[in-house]
């Protein structure tokens, strides 16, 4: 089942997540990593949230400890994200015109 994950990073900046997607090789708009199935960011008050959609929590889970966190680390991301999953009920691909 797919899980949606929720990570809320305090104190980041979105010049600080443009490098740790640059260290993952990605490109905004570009493919996903592999288990990966959607992606947003958004700044927040006090940092920025991410929201992802993984075939499965144990997919999410591998990436974070390979990337996400030694990443985040390097770029500077003062803590670890508050992270939130939720198993999905539904999610939607592409549209025809993406």
């Amino acid at each position: 089942m797919a899980v949606a994950v929720i990570m809320e990073f305090s104190g980041a900046t979105l010049q600080q997540y443009d490098q740790v997607i640059g260290k993952m090789g990605l490109t905004p708009g570009g493919p996903g990593p592999a288990g990966a199935l959607g992606h947003w960011v958004a700044a927040t008050d006090d940092g920025i949230l991410v929201t992802d959609l993984w075939q499965t929590k144990e997919l999410y889970d591998a990436f974070a400890k390979e990337q996400i966190g030694p990443f985040s680390a390097e770029a500077g991301i003062p803590e670890p994200p508050k992270v939130t999953y939720l198993d999905t009920h539904n999610y939607f691909t592409p549209g025809a015109d993406a």
